[in-house]
C-alpha cells in the first residue's frame, strides 16, 4: 500500500461488505441447493478468508451440517493456490526445482529449500518446519523448532498469526538470515481440484485434518461441519445450505464517470467504493467480465481539497494504484483494470462500471 503518491486525510475504518450470507434450513441435494441460491440470491456461498468463515457461521443460530459452493468434478485438473487469501499463483514467477512428473499426483504441498530458494512438491502429511506471516505487523514468524504436517502448519499460522508464508513474502531477506542453508520448510503453496460454484478462484480452504480431498471417490461436494470445519459428502445427499447475495453489479454500458454515477444512484445505490483488500478482491472478480479495458470506481479527485475521496464520503484508507501513473489533474477519477490495478482516467472516458446495490 503506497501513500506517497497522493494526499490523504486521516482515515476511519468500517466493515462494510459487498455481500451477505443466508442460511437456508431446507434439506436439498447440492445441485438443488445451487439452483435455489441462483434463483433467489447470487449462488451457493463462497468463502474468502477466516473473517468470512466467522460471518458464515454467525448467520445461523444453531449450527448444523450445510452445503457451501465448493465442489470437485471427476477429471478436474489440479490447480496451484497460495494459502494466503488475495495472493494469486503465477506460473511465470514460480521457482520449481526439477519435478518428478510420475509421482506428482500424490504431492500436493510445497516446501522450499533456503539454500537455492527452490520449491519442491511433497506429500502433505510429512512433518516439516514452517514459516508464518503476520499481516498485522507485516512480519514473518519462524517456527524452526516445531514440525507439523502442512495442514497443521496452516492451522497454527491462521490461529496465531495470519497464514503460511505466501507469494512475495518469500523474497524477504529475513529468510536467508534466520534459516540455515540446508534447512527446508513448508510454504503456503498447495494444489487441489476444487472450484467454487460461481467460478471464483478464491484459494481459501478450511478442511478438517484430512485435506485435499480431490474428488477421487463419490464425495465431490463440500459442507460445513458443526465444528465449523469443512468436509465432503456425496452430492445427492440432502442437507441445509448457505447462499450468498452479492451487493455489486457490473453494468456493461459505456458511460462517462458522471453518467455512471448518476446511473448507479438512480437504479441502485452508488458507484462502488473499496476500503480494504477484501473488497478489492470481490470488485476485481466483477471487473474481469467487463466489455471495456477499465471499469469506473466511485473514487474521484478534488482540486479544491487536493485529495482523492470516495463518493460515499469515506476517505481513502486503502489503494491499489498501478505503476507509472500520470500526475493527477482536475476532472480525473479512478478506474480498475482487469488485473485489479487502479488507474487515473479523465472523467470524459466511457467505460463499464460497477454499482453497489
Amino acid at each position: 500500500m503506497a501513500y506517497n503518491q497522493h494526499n490523504y486525510a486521516s482515515c476511519s475504518f468500517f466493515t462494510c461488505r459487498h455481500y451477505e450470507y443466508h442460511f437456508i434450513g431446507e434439506n436439498k441435494t447440492w445441485k438443488e441447493a445451487q439452483s435455489f441460491c441462483r434463483e433467489n440470491y447470487t449462488d451457493l456461498a463462497k468463502v474468502y478468508d477466516m473473517t468470512d468463515m466467522k460471518r458464515l457461521l454467525d448467520s445461523v443460530k444453531n449450527q448444523t451440517e450445510a452445503w457451501i459452493g465448493l465442489y470437485s468434478e471427476p477429471g478436474n485438473k489440479r490447480m496451484w493456490h497460495w494459502s494466503l487469501p488475495g495472493v494469486e499463483y503465477n506460473e511465470s514467477e514460480a521457482k520449481w526445482e526439477n519435478r518428478d512428473l510420475n509421482d506428482e499426483h500424490r504431492k500436493n504441498c510445497v516446501r522450499m529449500k533456503i539454500r537455492d530458494q527452490k520449491w519442491k512438491t511433497s506429500k502433505c502429511h510429512e512433518e516439516k518446519q514452517f514459516v508464518c506471516y503476520n499481516g498485522e505487523n507485516m512480519q514473518l514468524i519462524f517456527l524452526l523448532f516445531c514440525k507439523k504436517n502442512w495442514t497443521e502448519a496452516q492451522r497454527f499460522c491462521r490461529e496465531h498469526h495470519t497464514d503460511l508464508v505466501s507469494g512475495d513474502q518469500l523474497e524477504d531477506d529475513k529468510l536467508k538470515q534466520e534459516i540455515a542453508d540446508r534447512d527446508e520448510f513448508w510454504i503456503g503453496l498447495f494444489r487441489d481440484t476444487w472450484t467454487w460454484s460461481d467460478g471464483s478462484n478464491f484459494s481459501f480452504r478450511h478442511w478438517d485434518q484430512e485435506p485435499f480431498r480431490d474428488g477421487q471417490g463419490e464425495k465431490n461436494c463440500t459442507f460445513v461441519k458443526t465444528s465449523g470445519e469443512w468436509d465432503t459428502d456425496q452430492c445427492m445427499t440432502k442437507k441445509p445450505f448457505f447462499c450468498y447475495k452479492e451487493k455489486l453489479i457490473l453494468i456493461q454500458e459505456h458511460k462517462t464517470w458522471d453518467e455512471a454515477l448518476d446511473y448507479c444512484r438512480e437504479h441502485h445505490r452508488d458507484l462502488v467504493s473499496i476500503t480494504n483488500v477484501h473488497q478489492q478482491r470481490w470488485v476485481q472478480q466483477r471487473a474481469k467480465n467487463a466489455s471495456t479495458d477499465y471499469v469506473w470506481l466511485g473514487l474521484r479527485y478534488t482540486c479544491v481539497l487536493d485529495l482523492w475521496f470516495w463518493v460515499n464520503d469515506h476517505l481513502v484508507c486503502y489503494d491499489n494504484w498501478g505503476p507509472g501513473q500520470e500526475p493527477v489533474s482536475c476532472f480525473h477519477s479512478a478506474a480498475m483494470a482487469s488485473d485489479g490495478q487502479w488507474v487515473k482516467k479523465a472523467d470524459t472516458n466511457t467505460f463499464d462500471f460497477i454499482c453497489a446495490v
